[in-house]
């Protein structure tokens, strides 16, 4: 999927994202309506709207369905790009929201030096799309998000409490893997990262389906050092 380049980090781990995109694809509109309320992903995306000039550019990592960040900010008025590993969700979420455009890449793409250059960005979220990468990559993606940010940019994303790395779970009918961290280690990944943690909020989620077990989510708010 990537080529190996200098210097990024990337050539030095095996990504293995089997199974990830295709399982995003057969679970559709379903995501939704098992996580209808999104309290704590609606509050960052108000807490960046209020934080950015007129016309800024998002990055929307992980988009899913568009819904309900992509549609968020791009009703705010701001230009809104979305990507995704799912093709499937890619369709979706340009049916909800025409005002963004919508592209199916892989983090890893949009690497330094890497395949795909989208520009740089006056913000980014990242709603529980890091947290389907095994730990060995989170600080390389990371790092591309750093790089994709003007300096001073803003960053907001949400990762699921747990101490565990490349773990598969059932969900929706299908299976996927998910890494985590605990809310100290998470600090300090964001931090190592070049990232200064601004506001934290977090939410105890019961999902509206059997399969997906109660869940502890964190939402940080973040500034781009350097």
């Amino acid at each position: 999927m990537i080529n190996g380049d200098s210097g990024t980090g990337y050539e030095s781990i095996r990504l293995d994202r089997r199974g990830q995109a295709e399982a995003f694809d057969a679970i559709g509109d379903r995501y939704d309506e098992a996580f209808p309320h999104k309290e704590g992903q609606l509050s960052a995306g108000e807490w960046l709207a209020a934080s950015l000039p007129a016309g800024s550019r998002v990055l929307d990592l992980g988009c899913g369905t568009g819904m309900p960040t992509a549609r968020q900010l791009a009703d705010a008025g701001f230009e809104v790009v979305g990507v995704d590993l799912s093709d499937g969700m890619v369709k979706l979420a340009r049916q909800y929201v025409p005002g963004a455009t919508f592209h199916q890449l892989d983090i890893a793409d949009l690497r330094p030096g890497g395949p795909v250059d989208l520009g740089r960005f006056d913000a980014v979220a990242a709603f529980f799309s890091l947290l389907m990468l095994p730990r060995a990559e989170i600080p390389l993606a990371l790092r591309t998000v750093h790089e994709l940010m003007v300096p001073g940019g803003l960053f907001i994303m949400s990762m699921v409490e747990a101490d565990v790395d490349d773990f598969s779970i059932p969900f929706l009918g299908n299976t996927i893997r998910v890494s985590g961290y605990l809310r100290e280690d998470l600090h300090k990944v964001m931090e190592e990262g070049g990232f200064e943690i601004i506001k934290e909020s977090s939410y105890t989620y019961a999902p509206a389906i059997t399969d997906v077990p109660p869940e502890e989510q964190i939402f940080l708010c973040c500034r781009r050092r350097g």
